[in-house]
């Protein structure tokens, strides 16, 4: 007879709790809850009834639970919880999850495309990707994701789990997990989460006496007062407030008829003594003995392979035909002892994790160890191939058998396949099982695969310190060449840390190892990691001289064809890869035929993260030289398709400050917006950086210096002060700004700091102003001569679109100041078409440029400037547009107002009677100019600049300049 109580007991306040939770949610206050306890405690009743009040509030409901049969099976509980959603309501179609489904089809088979490689995605991607999809499912109602047993599950989950709950916090997600409080990364993952208070955490005690004597009633549908008083203490005692254990060992009474019901009351028919089963194990055993001998066997098996388990490899393991094996499974679920897995059609699990540890417990450890023997024999022996999860099972299997060496290889194998999946974090888990178990003569290998996936997890340090203390190996022996590409790989993982010391000691050891005349393979390996560590930051100490570029190119260069010939595909893209960067010094037409190479390569050996890698770099160059963003655009696509988020969001930086460049505002703000939180949520602080650049950039190419300094502000926080960007910040963004203020002497201060940081560090950022507005600006100034220009030009950064069309201005002052009107003039029209695509640009340098033709009588320095203030008025770039209507009142010609310019007042300043005129001047004042200042920028005097601030005070009402300034900045911030 089955004991189990309808309600729960004694959870008022975890109930109360759960309540609470699902009323957030549907306010979109996201919440996160774990609970705490041992097995049989009652975790899953309070999940089950979370599950039944969000169902009633019409919330989606995702249910998972981890395996607990010692499985590393990545993000089982995601897939499961997903499965159990999408099974019954079908994938979502919303739109906006379209760029999400590559990153997902890992849990989502629906969302997986036949024939296309998949893409190695990262945590974090598969992570945000999951936080997307739980938003959309509860933009409605809310959504709720319960995910039981995390102590069991792989560290991959722990690590979404960790993103998920940080991240919830205005999202309408409840999140509710439960685990034991046994040592692991998931009982970590809770402590610190409640310590950083993103998640509340109850631990589930036993049950009082009270909630003892509830419980049983509810389970007999009896008053706690009809409980026969021996029974209550036997309960009490041996249960230990345990609702399962209560249930089992009250089932355990009514099935041996000690408990029965007489003349309508319970009586127990004799009291609790020596006879009576101790714990739960003998209680089990009693109850295996009133079954069929084929349905215990079956279970005896079924435990064995843990407490879920596939019916068929059960069925390969008992040797049962399909009517008897059904049949039984159908009298043990009728037993209450199994049932089918919601999650799986093809698998049953036990009712209660304990449940198949008390029968196997049952048996003596010589029966249980032949148990295990035969069950692994049958299924390595089955014929069929051994996935993953088939090797944990068996090594499983083996290792309750005794046999430790068979279960370590089965554990490193099954390690090794999760490593080359890219699942780094289960092959540390499975390798570490595997490494104290295995033969000595096995050992070093498995240590050689456990670092790799240390390194290439992120965990260098473990990696190189298992390095350390692995066995020497014979010279020029195959132990020899596997440990020198041990090596290669660690200075792989190394060089990609930026460890440049650990790069280059791993190097020295692959060569010690693999002698003067390594394989062909391996030398194509080595000299390409080198490669790489030759543009990483010196070496102090090591007595290592610099390498000579072109030996590094050339070098380089034969790796990549010697890795072609050899069959290495991925060693191929790492060296055209790395023979790009080294030719963009001979110009970007070299560094566009290693990487169309690169591509070629990635797409005939099917290598998807390497093809889309090509496509960006060559999109970026393509970007750069022309403008033309076609490329860019495209790789993005690729990227997209491929789910690899983490190269979108990069894609997305350079897309956005394309669009800032070509002055299209709303599509830069919208790419900015829809990318930079998303790239700091995910930790891609390289994207996250030029993100924010792109948005201070955007600020200071519009003339809007307090949003410039905020959006750099913000830059600087992300440590973008200590990034490759920072002349980029100097040049292309401060100087540019300034130069928008009418301060050139700022705008060359910028430039310069641009320069000396270049100087110092190796750059690949071309646009900051050293190829094009530099070089411009120091021959208006009279600084710099033909030979200055004409080696900018020569440089690579010099042939870039951005650049060119500075270099031409340039050349044109030259010419004209030379008296070469025509030839200055050629530059001019050279000038108007490269730099069409860029607005801002082009008037900037009609401004520039006016007044050295208006004193070396050559072009039309009144028509440039006619249009250089119509743009600039427009645009409400007020300090240029004003210096263009007074360089045209020096050169005498006619300046007309611009009586529109009432519409950019706001309409209590426009009320009090503010003119344009003086809104040129307040629209200053956040910045709290002198006068002086307000006049050069305003090309005015300061006289007029005086009578405006009286004005403005006037009209405004306010008591001083102080006042004024502050009401200003006010105006400033309000949105418009």
């Amino acid at each position: 007879m089955r004991a189990t109580s309808p309600v729960i007991v004694g959870r008022d306040e975890e109930i109360g709790l759960l309540s609470s939770a699902l009323d957030a949610v549907q306010r979109r206050s996201g919440r996160a809850l774990f609970l705490l306890g041992e097995a049989g405690i009652g975790k899953s009743r309070l999940v089950g009834e979370c599950a039944y009040r969000a169902y009633g509030l019409g919330m989606p409901v995702l249910r998972g639970r981890a395996t607990s049969t010692g499985l590393v099976v990545p993000f089982r509980p995601l897939a499961e919880a997903l499965a159990s959603r999408f099974r019954a309501s079908g994938t979502p179609t919303d739109p906006e999850l379209a760029p999400y489904h590559p990153a997902l089809a890992r849990l989502v088979p629906e969302w997986r495309r036949a024939g296309s490689p998949g893409y190695p995605e990262t945590v974090v991607e598969l992570a945000e990707a999951l936080l997307r999809l739980l938003s959309v499912l509860g933009r409605e109602a809310g959504c709720t994701i319960l995910l039981e047993d995390l102590h069991d599950c792989d560290t991959e989950t722990v690590a979404v789990v960790e993103y998920v709950i940080d991240n919830l916090a205005d999202l309408p997600i409840l999140f509710l997990g439960t685990l034991r409080p046994e040592p692991g990364a998931a009982l970590d993952l809770v402590r610190s989460a409640e310590r950083r208070h993103v998640a509340t955490v109850r631990e589930l005690g036993p049950l009082h006496d009270d909630q003892v004597r509830a419980l049983t009633g509810a389970c007999l549908e009896a008053g706690p007062q009809e409980i026969p008083e021996a029974v209550h203490q036997r309960l009490a005692g041996r249960a230990a407030g345990n609702p399962y254990l209560l249930e089992v060992l009250l089932a355990d009474l009514l099935d041996t008829g000690r408990l029965r019901r007489t003349d309508g009351a319970w009586e127990a028919v004799e009291q609790p003594g020596g006879s009576i089963p101790s714990d739960i194990v003998r209680s089990w055993a009693r109850r295996l003995e009133r079954l069929d001998e084929p349905v215990r066997d079956l279970l005896l098996a079924s435990a064995t392979l843990g407490s879920q388990f596939s019916v068929t490899v059960l069925q390969t393991v008992t040797g049962f035909e399909d009517r008897a094996l059904f049949t039984h499974l159908r009298s043990a679920v009728e037993a209450g002892v199994i049932a089918p897995d919601g999650a799986a059609p093809d698998r049953y699990t036990f009712r209660h994790s304990l449940t198949a540890e008390a029968l196997i417990s049952s048996l003596v450890p010589a029966e249980r160890a032949s148990l295990a023997r035969r069950a692994a024999a049958a299924i390595e022996h089955s014929g069929e191939p051994l996935d993953e999860d088939g090797r944990q099972l068996v090594a499983s299997l083996q290792l309750a058998a005794g046999d430790r060496a068979g279960a370590a290889r089965q554990f490193a194998e099954a390690g090794r396949r999760m490593l080359a999946s890219g699942a780094h974090g289960s092959a540390v888990v499975l390798l570490e099982r595997a490494h104290p178990l295995a033969a000595e003569a096995d050992r070093a290998a498995v240590a050689e695969s456990l670092a790799v996936a240390r390194a290439e997890g992120g965990d260098l340090d473990g990696a190189l310190a298992l390095a350390d203390a692995l066995p020497p190996v014979p010279a020029r022996s195959e132990a020899a060449a596997r440990r020198g590409q041990f090596h290669i790989d660690l200075a792989w993982a190394a060089v990609m840390a930026e460890r440049t010391a650990d790069a280059a000691l791993q190097v020295e050891a692959a060569r010690v190892l693999l002698g003067p005349t390594p394989p062909p393979g391996r030398r194509a390996a080595l000299v390409v990691v080198d490669g790489y560590l030759a543009l990483l930051p010196g070496l102090p100490g090591t007595g290592r001289p610099p390498r000579d570029p072109v030996e590094t190119e050339q070098a380089v260069q034969k790796a990549a064809e010697t890795a072609e010939a050899e069959g290495l595909p991925v060693v191929a893209c790492q060296a055209w890869q790395l023979l790009a960067l080294l030719r963009r010094e001979e110009g970007f037409d070299a560094a566009d035929a290693a990487l169309e190479r690169m591509l070629s390569i990635s797409t005939e050996h099917a290598l998807p993260v390497w093809r889309v890698e090509a496509l960006v770099r060559l999109g970026a160059n393509a970007f750069m030289r022309t403008g033309d963003a076609s490329r860019l655009l495209s790789a993005r696509a690729a990227a997209t398709d491929l789910g690899a988020l983490l190269l979108t969001r990069t894609v997305d930086g350079l897309l956005a400050m394309n669009a800032v460049l070509c002055a299209r505002w709303e599509e830069a703000q919208e790419i900015i917006d829809r990318s930079a939180e998303a790239s700091a949520r995910v930790g891609d602080l390289s994207a996250h950086r030029y993100l924010l650049l792109a948005g201070a950039t955007m600020a200071a190419h519009r003339g809007r210096r307090r949003d410039m300094d905020r959006a750099l502000a913000a830059f600087r926080r992300a440590g973008g002060e200590q990034s490759l960007l920072v002349p980029l910040r100097s040049g292309l963004c401060r100087a540019f700004g300034a130069l928008l203020e009418e301060d050139p002497e700022r705008a060359a201060a910028g430039l310069d700091e641009a320069l000396a940081w270049e100087l110092d560090h190796p750059s690949y950022y071309y646009l900051s102003g050293r190829y094009g507005l530099r070089p411009l600006l120091r021959v208006l100034a009279g600084q710099a001569d033909r030979t200055e220009l004409e080696e900018a030009r020569a440089a690579p950064g010099g042939c870039l679109a951005w650049n060119r069309q500075f270099l031409d201005l340039a050349d044109a002052v030259l010419l004209g100041r030379k008296g070469d009107p025509a030839g200055a003039a050629r530059l001019m029209a050279s000038f108007t078409q490269r730099s069409a695509p860029f607005p801002v640009a082009h008037h900037l340098g009609l401004r520039l440029v006016a007044d050295a033709a208006r004193a070396d009588g050559w072009g039309d320095p009144v028509a440039w400037l006619r249009t250089a203030e119509e743009f600039f008025y427009g645009a409400g770039v007020q300090p240029v547009s004003a210096a263009c209507r007074a360089a045209l009142r020096q050169a005498g010609a006619s300046v007309g107002q611009h009586r529109g310019g009432w519409d950019r007042i706001p309409s209590p300043l426009r009320t009090s009677g503010v003119t344009p005129r003086e809104y040129e001047v307040f629209v200053l004042l956040p910045e709290r100019p002198g006068n002086q200042q307000i006049a050069r920028r305003l090309s005015i005097s300061p006289r007029t600049v005086e009578k405006h601030m009286a004005s403005l005070l006037n009209k405004t009402g306010r008591a001083d300049r102080a006042a004024l300034c502050e009401f200003a900045a006010e105006c400033a911030a309000e949105p418009a």
